[in-house]
């Protein structure tokens, strides 16, 4: 048995030049006793270096490592340190592990405005795709829709009952109470700020106009899309986590005709219904309120109302149902169907389902805003 030479170093020290001679076995099971002196002999070297390897009987990646880590030390300090007499393989055995073991420069910091507007555009062009998937989904919608019209008999009837009646019977108290309520807030409001002018008189009329024109319809789709939107696509979200998309592909169904269209269809349906409902529940908080305030009995109210009432005014918010409904119907749907199949993936998608929903109503409704402006209606 070859008994290993253990590793050692000689340093030869002058004023101009230190010169390290390295000799023995430079391996990871020999190294411990010589290491720290070896790296502690740079303190006190000159300021050129050089390690002389020459005498090495064998090197290792460890015995390598231990080179290369005395080299960066003294060019730490100032110094030029090399290495001298390696053979080939050892040679290419430093220069590898020198590479392997670079230190990379810290990134330099990004100024906040760079970093912002790095941001900014990452979200926006994300939204666009986003966006434009739901554009292509509401395409597939469309398309399916037109197969149910000209082939009735691939039509859900009790699916399309079942989503009526969670959609729009279950709804009514919820939007009813709310449409009240603001009913009440902006009677009250308009009470306190138009008697301060004698023209008290024109609350009803701020009343029927607010609320026709927008607070019932837009209130009612906000609430749809956080009710409604956020069901579809936690239920559809959550058939996918079951497998359930997979079973009705496998036996031969559309996904879109059984589950999206009878959705969408009894939002259509219910949401202008939704929509009157709370017109009237928001003029007759109204009414209350100027009861109490101004002392105008109902009877005034709907005299006063009747001589003001444009009836484009009620057209101009239950117009709009029909647009919010889809809107919300495909947002739902669609986030329902990009779930992968993880509890957090529904939750997630669940609200950003609403988000959207509702950025996507107010949109709408700022667009209709400005049609109607340019047309003097």
């Amino acid at each position: 048995m070859t008994t290993q030479q253990a590793p050692s170093f000689e340093v030869q020290t002058s004023p101009e030049e230190t010169s390290i001679s390295l000799s023995g076995t430079w391996t990871t099971l020999h190294l411990d006793t010589v290491e720290r002196p070896f790296m502690d002999s740079v303190l006190h070297a000159a300021h050129s270096i050089v390690l002389n390897i020459a005498n090495i009987a064998k090197l290792d990646t460890n015995g390598a490592w231990i080179l290369e880590q005395y080299r960066r030390k003294a060019v730490a300090d100032g110094k030029t340190c090399s290495i001298s007499g390696a053979e080939a393989n050892d040679q290419i055995l430093l220069t590898t592990v020198g590479k392997r073991t670079e230190e990379k420069a810290p990134p330099k910091p990004v100024p906040f405005y760079i970093s912002f507007l790095n941001n900014t555009g990452r979200s926006f062009i994300e939204q666009c795709k986003i966006t434009i998937n739901i554009v292509g989904f509401l395409g597939e919608v469309v398309t399916a829709l037109a197969r149910s019209l000209l082939n009735p008999r691939r039509f859900r009837v009790t699916a399309l009952f079942y989503h009526l009646e969670h959609v729009g019977l279950r709804g009514i108290p919820i939007i009813a109470l709310l449409s009240f309520l603001i009913g009440m807030v902006l009677a009250y409001m308009g009470a306190q700020q138009l008697q301060k002018f004698g023209a008290q008189v024109f609350v009803i009329q701020l009343v029927q106009i607010s609320v026709l024109r927008e607070l019932g319809i837009l209130l009612t789709a906000i609430v749809i899309a956080g009710r409604s939107g956020s069901a579809f696509t936690a239920q559809i979200g959550a058939m996918i986590s079951n497998e359930e998309i997979y079973a009705m592909k496998t036996s031969g169904l559309d996904p879109v005709d059984t589950l999206v269209i009878p959705r969408v269809l009894a939002l259509i349906i219910m949401l202008p219904i939704l929509g009157f409902i709370a017109d009237i529940m928001g003029l007759l908080g109204g009414a209350l309120m100027v009861w109490q305030s101004l002392d105008i009995g109902l009877h005034g109210f709907i005299i006063r109302l009747h001589e003001t009432l444009n009836i484009w005014d009620f057209y101009v918010g239950i117009i709009k149902a029909p647009f919010f409904a889809i809107v919300i119907a495909t947002i739902g749907c669609f986030q329902g169907m990009q779930v992968t199949g993880s509890a957090e993936s529904v939750g997630r998608l669940t609200t950003t389902a609403v988000i959207e929903s509702i950025f996507a109503v107010i949109v709408i409704d700022a667009g209709f805003a400005i049609f109607f402006a340019a047309m003097g209606i």
